[in-house]
């Protein structure tokens, strides 16, 4: 079927969102099944071209069509490449009145924000609102310590522990800062056009988290792996995408998968691998005291799910010395 005739098919919504998508115009419409999904990027010219003729089409304007031989031509002499990885979530979405889905703050909320103004302080794992400062929080922080080593049955007041308080409350704050970063900010536009399809790895980013059952550190190391598909992300923004995940009350299972999906929302690769190795405190200094035991959690997305020799390949190479 050709391009021409897949316009004539679309919604006045397909359009307007195929307009919108301006560095790939034509994802929307390859997610939607009328044609297989590829990797492709195109031209200025050819984004111009998409965008005039789906402009005509949701306004009723007839345009002059080319041959449908002359375009079956120009897909069929295309080189095929990987499929990206489009991330799909099966949670229900409320659309607004207008018929849209609702977008994400491109800002977080503060107590200002309208129906928020009696909110001190909250947060989800996507930062969608937190207070203006982490630091306005020290002094609430602090005198919690300062209950806390009463209840252990010391003086807070003795010399060594007057600014034990305060110092621990800079300490956690320090500990669990990924909250105070988010995946847009971190990137800083590193994400850069390239003709590379074949595997990215890199291994043994140190990593080190809280533990959320026990408030007890867990470390280790990371090892991230991706196919591009004409995109390639900043070495450097993988080891800081490890930073926003871990330095969050964390359990290593969700840590893993987080760090997948945001390399996934960075690049749109054929496909990531994950694995992180860690030593969790809470089974070395109390419960089972297995001072020798490591936790292994792997993600695979794409390519590295469906693709055993794939899989095979990046686990070689993290194993390797």
């Amino acid at each position: 079927m050709s391009f021409t005739r897949q316009l004539s098919e679309m919604s006045a919504s397909e359009l307007n969102d195929a307009i919108d998508d301006t560095n790939f115009p034509q994802a929307h419409i390859l997610s939607r099944g009328r044609n297989n999904s590829v990797c492709s990027t195109s031209s200025t010219s050819g984004t111009s071209s998409l965008a005039g003729a789906a402009a005509a089409a949701s306004a009723g304007v007839q345009t002059p069509s080319q041959p449908e031989d002359a375009c079956d031509e120009l897909v069929a002499s295309s080189t095929p490449q990987r499929p990206r990885l489009i991330l799909k979530t099966n949670s229900s979405i409320t659309e607004n009145s207008d018929g849209t889905q609702p977008q994400t703050p491109m800002t977080p909320r503060t107590s200002t924000t309208p129906g928020h103004e009696k909110c001190t302080f909250h947060h989800d794992l996507e930062l969608d609102h937190k207070p203006p400062t982490r630091e306005a929080l020290l002094p609430d922080m602090a005198r919690s310590y300062r209950l806390l080593l009463g209840g252990l049955g010391e003086n807070p007041d003795r010399q060594g522990l007057i600014k034990t308080p305060e110092r621990a409350a800079k300490a956690m704050l320090y500990f669990t800062k990924g909250y105070d970063q988010n995946l847009e900010d971190v990137l800083n536009g590193a994400v850069f056009d390239e003709d590379h399809d074949e595997m990215v790895v890199v291994k043994d980013i140190e990593m080190f988290s809280m533990c959320e059952h026990h408030l007890v550190p867990f470390y280790g190391k990371v090892s991230i792996g991706y196919l591009p598909c004409n995109k390639i992300l900043g070495l450097s923004k993988l080891a800081r995408i490890v930073e926003i995940f871990s330095r969050r009350l964390q359990v290593q299972e969700r840590l893993t998968k987080q760090i997948a999906v945001a390399v996934t929302q960075a690049v749109q690769p054929a496909g990531v691998a994950v694995v992180v190795e860690g030593v969790h405190m809470c089974m070395v200094m109390r419960g089972v005291q297995k001072i020798n035991s490591k936790t292994v959690t792997s993600t695979m997305l794409g390519v590295f799910r469906d693709d055993p020799k794939t899989r095979e390949e990046f686990l070689n190479l993290v194993n390797s010395k």
